[in-house]
């Protein structure tokens, strides 16, 4: 038998994590599997218990207060592992050491523990681990992304971590991350998304995300709808899980959105703690900015409550995260935003729109299974074209189906023929879309889907040149 060589750099990981993705079968209901995943944690020697952790779950925003957890944490001196997905431009993104990639020995390093772990899964999962059976009723191999995540953990003991920042990947019961105990956990304000799994209400999605609230371990909560409150107040009281409900806590004011960021000031209202409020900025505009770094503030405050108001501000200060409204040229202007839920693209165009004003170009593509309906309603009346795409090729998606979409919509609103254009090549789309912009001089918003933001970002200085 010829032994397999070792994995050397970051690349070679990741190249092999890849062969676990199956877009043609897609998501199941054995891909959810918690208990197949505190295996793979024990197998390794759980490793997601090598620092305390903050757990972060939500329908929007998730990513931006994890990052500025992250950024927070390591400017108070600890050094912190970062966990968010997906990525935009390589899949280091997701597994990062604070702002900074893992130097290239830890991933080859975790990717060949995690390796040698899957390949002995293979040849035992007929005996004793028949959850990695595809063969057996209910089994199926490790998935894309519980490899992924147990890669990080990985990467996070062998790099000797301080403190993880730990994003979900979908919902929170059956997430692989939830295998964490940790410090505090955080939920975003939720939205009706992936139905399909995690439940057609309010209710039944916040009851998913819920299941990240741990026993006795504090839950910092973003506003929410009353149905989703509900569920999330009921199931910290029923787990002792002391609640800071952001509006009880937190008060943004002040607040100043400009081409550079958002300035701000948060007043908080701790348990037990009465400090000055805290003038703070972040280098990414928008409103709903202000509000992830207050639901961050008070996850650093309840997790490590020495942490002050200077380091906070540097933290701040320092944020910096791919495609969340991220200006990629400057004139005329181009933003990438991954905003895919109704909600989240409202408040995208409402911060490009008062930067930039109405009538730019807009690219648009978003994976299946999200509600085009609802956000082509959200978009047409601010840009005087359309662009439609497929958003890359990572996910599936109907492309043709959200341009018949958004056609109905601009016919019902009653909008001039040829505002919407079908491009299906989502580099040809994006060429059409900068050229039309360098020609009339109009600002360019990219939205829909972190898929298309990787595209688009990619042409403009990444693999590609436009």
């Amino acid at each position: 038998m010829i032994d397999t060589p070792l994995f050397s750099s970051s690349a070679g990981v990741f190249a092999w994590l890849s062969r676990f993705i199956n877009l043609e079968q897609g998501q199941t209901p054995n891909s959810f599997r918690p208990d197949r995943m505190e295996i793979l944690a024990s197998l390794a020697g759980h490793p997601e218990r090598s620092a305390p952790v903050v757990h972060v779950a939500g329908s929007k925003g998730k990513g931006s207060v994890t990052g500025m957890i992250a950024s927070v944490l390591a400017a108070a001196g600890l050094k912190t592992a970062r966990y968010m997905s997906p990525h935009v431009t390589e899949y280091r993104e997701r597994i990062t050491v604070g702002d900074d990639f893992f130097d290239e020995s830890v991933y080859a390093a975790a990717g060949n523990e995690l390796r040698a772990l899957a390949e002995a899964l293979t040849d035992r999962s007929k005996r004793e681990y028949r959850l990695f059976d595809p063969d057996e009723e209910g089994g199926e191999g490790p998935t894309f992304f519980e490899l992924l995540t147990l890669c990080f953990f990985l990467c996070a003991r062998l790099g000797r971590c301080e403190a993880m920042a730990v994003e979900t990947g979908m919902g929170g019961r059956l997430d692989p991350t939830n295998v964490v105990d940790p410090l505090v956990s955080v939920i975003t304000v939720i939205e009706l998304e992936h139905t399909e799994f995690l439940g057609d209400t309010l209710a039944a999605v916040a009851g998913e995300k819920a299941g990240i609230i741990k026993p006795h371990k504090p839950l910092i909560l973003a506003e929410q709808s009353p149905d989703a409150r509900e569920v999330f107040f009921k199931t910290a009281a029923a787990r002792g899980s002391p609640l800071w409900y952001f509006p009880d806590r937190g008060v943004i004011k002040n607040l100043r959105v400009h081409q550079g960021g958002t300035d701000f000031t948060l007043a908080l209202n701790l348990p037990g703690e009465k400090g000055p409020p805290l003038d703070l900025s972040v280098a990414i505009p928008g409103e709903v900015q202000a509000k992830n770094a207050g639901l961050a503030v008070l996850a650093v405050k309840a997790a490590f409550p020495s942490i002050g108001g200077d380091t906070i501000r540097r933290g701040l200060k320092n944020f910096k995260l791919p495609a969340r409204f991220e200006r990629i040229r400057e004139d005329p202007p181009v933003i990438i935003d991954g905003a895919h839920t109704p909600k989240s693209v409202e408040l995208c165009v409402n911060t490009f729109t008062s930067l930039y004003g109405a009538g730019g170009l807009l690219i648009f593509g978003c994976t299946a299974g999200k509600n085009a309906e609802a956000m082509a309603r959200l978009l047409f009346p601010w840009f005087s074209r359309m662009i439609i795409t497929t958003p890359g090729t990572f996910k599936v998606s109907e492309p043709e189906k959200v341009y018949g979409i958004f056609t109905r919509v601009l016919q019902a609103e009653g909008a001039a023929p040829g505002s919407a254009v079908f491009i299906k090549e989502t580099e040809r789309a994006v060429r059409y879309a900068l050229d039309q912009s360098r020609e009339q001089g109009l600002p360019v918003l990219g939205v829909g889907s972190f898929y298309l933001a990787a595209e688009i970002r990619a042409l403009s200085g990444g693999r590609r040149e436009i």
